[in-house]
């Protein structure tokens, strides 16, 4: 296992952190799975308030294993809120549930809205202050599922000591807030790169073959990992067996290859080749929408499909849109009512009203919602 300082706090975490969202099927399971990944090097754990029985199974498993306190790091997640109150009832039940006397991070849980940065700015930093000086709390960060132009923003405040960032390959919107983390010396944990980074545990054969000799998993942690800004990567198995398969060839923290670098660049040329004049470059020009339809993300989800075959993770993805909130906001894209707001501003002259329309046909099916959608 590779190890990297995680930014200001000074911690020095593993690459790969357990996260423990899914390995909820039971005590036993939940055990199982914390003993194999501290057996493997593992020595960060992440959970949150909103993860069900998460915080409780680990609390039961950590006591069980009796693993030496400085030998390992929890972080664990509270929602923002207006109400400062909530928040040393909602530590103090943590610290109960975790059977700890102190957490080594707490993540400001989803600060995804300006209203959200608004309350911690202005109703939380003071009771969290004196709840990290009373030392039940060493170091403050944010999760976020927001837009950019927040994110960089939240940094810039000074008031946080990490980051916990989706940036993966096939979204590489966020780069900017690793540059301005970096800057600024936040640790950077990387959330969810299996899952929202693709679906790669489950790959299509096409994103498979382009992949080779490595797996789109291993490539997508080896992308990460050649970047020595990035501390640690969340990894998030339902059971100890899932923990092996992931990790299989994936301890590389050093640059990229030249047969790395290959791969990545035919990955990008199929994008090109396969979108002809559809393709969507991201640049974000198209917004604000009238509809309030997320347009640069329902046609990086075409791009995907089209391009790599990932029409499973694209449906997945566009399913969330209009149940998920501020989790993932916006409308789909049958909701255009072909206005023509955004032609003018696109520089590729796409016909985005037909491209989201598109979309939505394909993709286009159950609506799902968030594990933490009533958090509170």
């Amino acid at each position: 296992m590779l190890y990297r300082r995680f930014g200001q706090t000074n911690l020095v975490v593993s690459v790969f952190s357990l996260g423990t969202m899914r390995a909820l099927s039971s005590q036993e399971t939940f055990s199982q799975t914390l003993e194999a990944a501290f057996k493997l090097g593992i020595n960060h754990i992440e959970t949150a308030r909103g993860y069900g029985v998460s915080q409780r199974y680990l609390g039961t498993s950590l006591e069980a294993l009796a693993y030496p306190r400085e030998s390992f790091y929890v972080t664990t997640k509270i929602p923002p809120t207006p109400e400062p109150t909530k928040i040393r009832e909602w530590i103090e039940d943590s610290l109960s549930q975790l059977k700890l006397d102190y957490l080594d991070c707490l993540a400001i849980h989803g600060l995804n809205t300006w209203e959200h940065l608004e309350w911690v700015i202005q109703d939380s930093l003071g009771i969290l202050k004196q709840i990290k000086a009373e030392g039940l709390i060493r170091h403050l960060g944010f999760s976020t599922h927001g837009p950019l132009e927040l994110i960089l923003a939240a940094i810039e405040t000074g008031h946080f000591e990490f980051v916990n960032l989706h940036y993966y390959y096939f979204f590489q919107r966020n780069q900017a807030a690793i540059t301005k983390a970096h800057q600024k010396d936040l640790g950077i944990f990387i959330i969810s790169p299996a899952d929202k980074g693709g679906l790669l545990y489950q790959p299509p054969e096409r994103l498979k073959e382009l992949s080779k000799p490595l797996t789109p998993l291993n490539l997508s942690y080896r992308f990460l990992l050649s970047d020595p800004r990035i501390s640690t990567l969340s990894i998030g198995p339902a059971n100890s067996e899932e923990l092996q398969r992931p990790l299989e060839g994936a301890f590389d923290g050093g640059k990229l290859s030249a047969s790395e670098e290959e791969i990545f660049s035919r990955l990008e040329q199929v994008l090109p080749e396969t979108l002809g004049s559809d393709l969507c470059s991201q640049c974000y020009q198209c917004l604000p929408c009238p509809e309030n339809i997320n347009i640069p993300e329902v046609l990086r989800l075409r791009n995907l499909a089209v391009a790599y075959d990932m029409e499973k993770f694209a449906q997945y993805r566009y399913s969330m849109l209009e149940r998920a909130g501020h989790w993932f906001p916006g409308q789909k894209g049958n909701r255009c009512n072909q206005c023509g707001d955004c032609l003018p501003r696109c520089p590729e002259n796409l016909d985005i009203p037909g491209l989201l329309l598109d979309t939505h046909r394909r993709l286009n099916g159950t609506s799902r919602r968030r594990l933490w959608e009533n958090e509170g």
